[in-house]
């Protein structure tokens, strides 16, 4: 089970947050988002971020120009969609040498066979609870309905995930869940990470995977 952490901005929160040692760390693309990194990131923390840290530019929508941009200049290893992007503007960019995590807000209704037309030009999949927002809605939906998922490409699973629910994580024993992406629930503002929740959430996903390796 690996763990995303999404949404950091600010350089002293980052280097507490990487020193935690996560699987990935999200940087918000998306001026409509309370976590939009503006101007403010600093592209020298990023890049000091050690490399078995995989960072992750979250992006809604946007010019392709604009992304290839960011990755240069934050050395992205991997890049998330959370708009409404066609899987011809994946393969796109997949064609240029970016790895992909496409993101689907998932409800009751969702329609899962279109995700067919993805699966070959993306590296993941993240499903994230349906809501006003193109993510960081704060809440999560019932992944009972992920039993309608052909489980091909691995996952990550999103929305609302905190310390008071890592337990239902076992209900999605058996899938290709492959991590957790955390965000608002683990937060004292937008942007800002409580180093100590974050902590913990770390050493309680961790252990099930140490035990299993053993």
């Amino acid at each position: 089970m690996k763990i995303k952490v999404c949404g950091l901005r600010d350089a002293d929160n980052l280097k507490e947050i990487a020193a935690l040692n996560p699987d990935f760390i999200g940087f918000i693309f998306y001026d409509q988002s309370p976590r939009f990194v503006g101007e403010d990131l600093d592209e020298a923390v990023v890049k000091a971020i050690p490399r078995s840290i995989r960072k992750v530019g979250v992006f809604v929508n946007a010019s392709p120009d604009y992304i290839l941009r960011s990755v240069k200049k934050y050395d992205f290893q991997y890049i998330q969609l959370h708009g409404n992007e066609t899987p011809e503007y994946c393969r796109s960019l997949r064609n240029r040498g970016i790895n992909i995590i496409k993101a689907f807000r998932v409800d009751e209704s969702f329609n899962f066979s279109m995700l067919n037309n993805y699966k070959a030009q993306c590296d993941f999949f993240l499903f994230d609870a349906k809501g006003d927002q193109f993510g960081g809605n704060g809440h999560t939906f019932d992944w009972s309905i992920l039993s309608r998922y052909d489980n091909e490409k691995p996952f990550f699973i999103s929305g609302g995930i905190g310390l008071n629910n890592l337990d239902l994580l076992a209900t999605l024993k058996g899938m290709k869940l492959y991590g957790v992406d955390v965000n608002s629930q683990v937060e004292l503002a937008p942007g800002v990470k409580d180093v100590a929740k974050v902590k913990e959430l770390i050493d309680r996903v961790r252990p099930v995977e140490e035990e299993e390796a053993v």
